[in-house]
């Protein structure tokens, strides 16, 4: 047997010597999550209390709550097993997800917090035909909710596996499963505010885990990062070229055009990620949506620094063969890190890896949460309630719809998140980035910001980056034809090239100006107008 599947079998063993400390943590947090959500659910009156938590968050609750529904397993589990096999191409997804925060900022937050009510179909519709804007952003928010719910799911098998000791893929589809279910029942029940707490209690758990695994690091370097990258590029078997970039994007010239693509899709992507849109709607005013990117921010630009010593820590700690034997993506470098931090053979490396598995647990039980609710939340506001009622359902019967939505979605996400499961998170997580930047960024940004922006332009723009974003998808490495592939037994892939943003995003962008200039349709100077006074000055917001 070889050394690094030794060490690993090891990690398995150690967790199975302590399970009862392991299970008791996990059902601990999901009781304590569970008992939120109960309370929640009985705050939950009406439609404003399910889809925007009745707007009662502080800009610092909300701040925290972004941040909690944000940090997701790609942060925590992927970027740090990315950052470990491939050291500064790793990091680059860190910077990626950080720099988009500034286009959420100047840009979208404080707009969309003024000009809608509980979904991104709302902004849409304000100054266009409801009902076919209203389908295609509904369409739209549950594509990429899902592209984002498969990086959750494949976290959560990975994870759960290493800890039980599980090794048979119906046991990892089994642990899939189990989150698809508590997410339902999160959502469900607590609606926006069960979700939102959730989210709280675990970014504070997040970044306290991430405190700590950091300050165990550099004290293991006697706090000097320049010996950290040095072990980490010597550990690494790969020398100083593990600082430098090119390592998994410098090979040729198809892998330098997949790092454009990726960090086009990762800067635009967050503006138009459903589940971060809707997080505006919670706060009672536009300031107070301002207030909560700010602090979000700041705590998320504080965890993506932590990631360097997560990352680089688990590349000078722990072999290259052993971090791909566990997992050939890097999924579980985070969790291997604090088993060797606390010692492979001791008592509080089994308490350190049950603590920061939990904590990722947490992770992305929160942001499966979030994903499904505005998943759900779109589904029956825009195409339930305004478009199949045509604006004539009930408060009560459109939060009925958004919990058979949950339900559905649930089962979906349960099903492909079995076949992603051996998919790098952080990969999959960009893929959902880069179908929001095409999709939904250029029919926000044309409809904020653009008098003549007519409905068939907004169509044009949702539906040309949806097809052509997922198109590329399925058609690419990601799916078939790589050993690491959704399907690596089978060959369909044409497009060369693993994030279709450098494609899709200025496609998505293109159709909505095509579609505007060949519409017949007047728009509605009127309108826009009043849409405009309400996006710069919050009159007449909800």
């Amino acid at each position: 047997m070889s050394p690094a599947i030794t060490h690993v079998t090891l990690a398995a063993n150690e967790a199975s010597e302590h399970r009862t400390l392991i299970i008791t943590l996990f059902a601990l947090f999901v009781l304590a999550t569970l008992g939120i959500t109960v309370w929640a659910g009985r705050q939950t009156k009406d439609a404003a209390d399910f889809y925007a938590g009745g707007r009662q968050f502080s800009a610092f609750q909300n701040g925290l709550a972004v941040s909690g529904d944000y940090m997701s397993a790609a942060s925590f589990l992927g970027i740090a097993g990315a950052i470990a096999l491939f050291g500064y191409d790793g990091f680059l997804y860190s910077i990626g997800f950080l720099v988009a925060w500034l286009v959420a900022l100047l840009l979208v937050a404080e707009p969309l917090r003024n000009s809608g009510r509980y979904t991104m179909g709302d902004v849409l519709a304000y100054r266009m035909r409801q009902r076919p804007v209203r389908t295609a952003a509904g369409t739209s928010t549950i594509v990429v909710s899902i592209f984002y719910l498969l990086a959750q799911m494949a976290g959560a098998g990975v994870l759960v596996s290493l800890l039980l000791g599980i090794t048979s893929d119906a046991g990892k589809i089994l642990i899939v499963a189990l989150v698809g279910v508590l997410m339902i029942v999160y959502v469900s029940i607590g609606g926006m505010k069960g979700t939102t707490w959730v989210q709280m209690v675990k970014a504070v758990l997040l970044i306290g885990g991430t405190i700590l695994i950091t300050f165990l690091v550099l004290l293991k370097f006697n706090f000097n990062i320049s010996d950290l990258l040095g072990s980490a590029a010597e550990n690494s078997g790969k020398g100083d070229a593990f600082l430098e970039p090119g390592l998994q994007y410098g090979a040729d010239g198809t892998t330098k055009l997949d790092f454009l693509s990726l960090g086009i899709a990762l800067v635009l992507g967050t503006a138009g990620l459903p589940h971060i849109l809707i997080r505006f709607y919670t706060v009672p005013n536009a300031k107070a949506a301002r207030k909560s990117v700010n602090w979000a921010i700041g705590i998320i630009g504080g965890f993506y620094l932590m990631t360097i010593a997560l990352g680089f820590g688990a590349a000078a700690l722990i072999s290259q063969d052993e971090i791909i034997a566990s997992n050939p993506s890097g999924n579980t470098a985070a969790p291997l890190l604090a088993l060797h931090l606390g010692g492979t053979d001791s008592a509080w490396g089994a308490i350190l890896l049950a603590t920061i598995s939990a904590v990722a647990f947490a992770t992305i039980l929160a942001v499966v949460a979030g994903l499904t609710l505005a998943s759900s939340s779109s589904f029956a506001h825009d195409i339930y309630a305004n478009v199949i009622r045509k604006g004539q359902a009930t408060e009560k019967e459109e939060m009925r719809a958004a919990r058979w939505a949950t339900v559905l979605i649930g089962i979906v996400s349960i099903a492909l998140g079995a076949l992603a499961r051996d998919l790098n998170v952080a990969g999959l997580v960009a893929l959902a980035f880069a179908v929001a930047a095409s999709a939904n960024l250029p029919t926000i940004l044309y409809s904020l910001f653009w008098k003549r922006f007519t409905t068939q332009g907004a169509l044009w723009s949702i539906y040309g980056g949806l097809v052509v974003a997922v198109g590329l998808v399925l058609f690419s490495p990601v799916v078939s034809g790589d050993p690491k592939a959704m399907f690596p037994d089978v060959d369909f892939a044409w497009f060369p090239l693993k994030n279709p943003g450098i494609i899709s995003i200025p496609f998505g962008f293109l159709m909505g100006w095509l579609g505007t200039v060949l519409s017949k349709e007047e728009p509605d100077a009127k309108k826009y107008a009043e849409l405009e006074v309400r996006s710069l000055t919050g009159t007449g917001a909800h």
